[in-house]
């Protein structure tokens, strides 16, 4: 009797089938003959022949006895014949949602259907899906992709445990001990994952990392960043996570903070973290800066990591913020109750952070090896914050972790002198220049506006916003094991 997990490795049933019945009509047997052989009722052979049951691995084995074949033969990753490859990609596509959102309904492919009509098929399919991914490439998509997301966070309180739970077995597979993860360690995991590392001078500029899902390689610029860890496991989150071709906008920014998610509980593991983080609390020395330091990740992970942790295992509400030098907000997070500027949808994302607080006055800080502190009071009351300035090829960013008032007595830099005062919900706080100023420059000054690109523009389109696919199948198909 077949065991519940005695099932055919791949589970690619319609190939499978595919290849039965190709091997069935090149033996000159009939549906009623295979199925005698096997002793099985002709009506399950077809449903197998069909791909529309997956067949279990004793199955699979009697089937394969009875054509003359190996197990293995059934299930290879060769190529079909031509015709069997396009039936098995339109098989494909009408069971799926897309195809049923049409109002199609799925019909069986008679033999007589000529090549072409079902090759028309799937290039109408294919450039319907680039018709939607266009049209669902624009800013407000985004923002709204962005304030559902924040908000799903915010719940949580940007904690996710079945991340964490990924994360605490993948490293346990690798026997990873605890603790700060090594760069040997890293490859250890992609080498358990079947992914085998190369480094290239030539990865496409609209890019961080390839993955070759079909040779299982992935691609990694050759001038190795300050940490050549995260790129890596980022690319590798997606390969542990299961992640499929992004349908949405949405559903790609969801799959990057995933990604990234599990990245930095790689770097960073939570049994560890939280036992250094809830000593440093008993302490009152809580600090970004050795959490960056005891896991050699960039400032950036450390706060990320930081808010992951702190609300569930210290009891501590945050805020975090990513602010470019000009003074837009290009990631925040918070469930501390602080009161940041918004659009009409409430996206945080693209505003102008207030001058006074402390992500914009770090900016002016000449002293940027020590961290910089500053309380700031706010018509919702008092924030302390952490914050630093790192530089990227977007520019330079200030990355700033802040809490209540209540909260400051846990953390390193407590006693700073360093105060601030924002009311941005009130346009004269910094948005409004001094009447004095604007009377006397009103009618003398003529700025030549910087117009952000993406003011005027819609998003990059495509399944992955602003990467160029032409570049990226070129490339594979350049570097692809022959």
């Amino acid at each position: 009797m077949d065991s519940l997990d005695d099932e055919i490795p791949d589970g690619d049933a319609l190939a499978v089938g595919r290849r039965v019945r190709a091997l069935r009509v090149e033996r000159g047997m009939t549906l009623a003959e295979l199925a005698a052989a096997v002793g099985r009722a002709p009506s399950q052979l077809s449903m197998i022949e069909n791909g529309r049951r997956e067949p279990r691995l004793s199955m699979l084995r009697a089937i394969a006895r009875a054509l003359g074949v190996s197990a293995d033969t059934l299930v290879s990753e060769e190529p079909l014949d031509a015709r069997s490859a396009l039936e098995v990609a339109l098989e494909r596509e009408m069971r799926s949602p897309r195809f049923r959102a049409l109002g199609l309904t799925p019909f069986r492919i008679p033999k007589g259907m000529p090549d072409e009509a079902i090759a028309a098929i799937l290039r109408l399919t294919g450039e319907i899906d680039r018709l939607r991914d266009e049209r669902q490439a624009t800013p407000e998509e985004a923002r709204r992709a962005n304030l559902e997301l924040r908000r799903l966070m915010r719940a949580q309180g940007n904690y996710f445990p079945d991340l964490e739970r990924q994360a605490a077995e993948l490293l346990a597979a690798v026997g990873h001990p605890g603790g700060p993860l090594t760069q040997r360690a890293a490859g250890e995991i992609a080498a358990h994952l079947g992914v085998t590392l190369h480094y290239v001078a030539d990865l496409p500029a609209s890019t961080r990392s390839v993955v070759d899902l079909r040779h299982g390689r992935l691609y990694l610029p050759h001038r190795v960043s300050a940490d050549p860890r995260a790129a890596m496991l980022q690319a590798l989150a997606s390969r542990v996570l299961g992640h499929a071709e992004p349908a949405s906008y949405a559903e790609f920014l969801r799959q990057r903070v995933e990604q990234n998610y599990l990245a930095g509980a790689l770097l960073v593991p939570e049994a560890h973290a939280v036992a250094a983080l809830v000593e440093a609390k008993r302490r009152r020395e809580i600090s970004i800066e050795d959490l960056r330091d005891a896991y050699a990740v960039s400032y950036e992970t450390a706060a990320h990591r930081f808010t992951n942790l702190a609300t569930r295992h210290l009891d501590i509400p945050v805020h975090f913020l990513k602010v470019h030098e000009s003074g837009t907000i290009t990631k925040a997070y918070e469930n501390d109750d602080v009161n940041f500027p918004t659009d009409r949808l409430g996206s945080i994302e693209g505003q102008l952070c207030c001058r006074q607080w402390t992500s914009r006055a770090v900016f002016d800080v000449d002293d940027r090896f020590n961290p910089y502190f500053q309380y700031t009071d706010t018509g919702g009351g008092t924030y302390w914050c952490t914050a630093r300035v790192e530089h990227s090829s977007q520019g330079a960013h200030s990355v700033s972790v802040g809490v209540r008032f209540d909260d400051t007595r846990w953390f390193v830099g407590r006693d700073t002198r360093h105060r601030g005062v924002s009311r941005h919900a009130d346009e004269v706080c910094c948005r409004r220049p001094p009447e004095g100023l604007a009377e006397k420059w009103r009618a003398g000054a003529w700025p030549n506006v910087a117009t952000p690109r993406t003011l005027l523009a819609t998003l990059p389109t495509g399944a992955f916003p602003g990467v160029d696919t032409t570049d990226v199948y070129a490339f594979l198909e350049q570097h692809a094991p022959t």
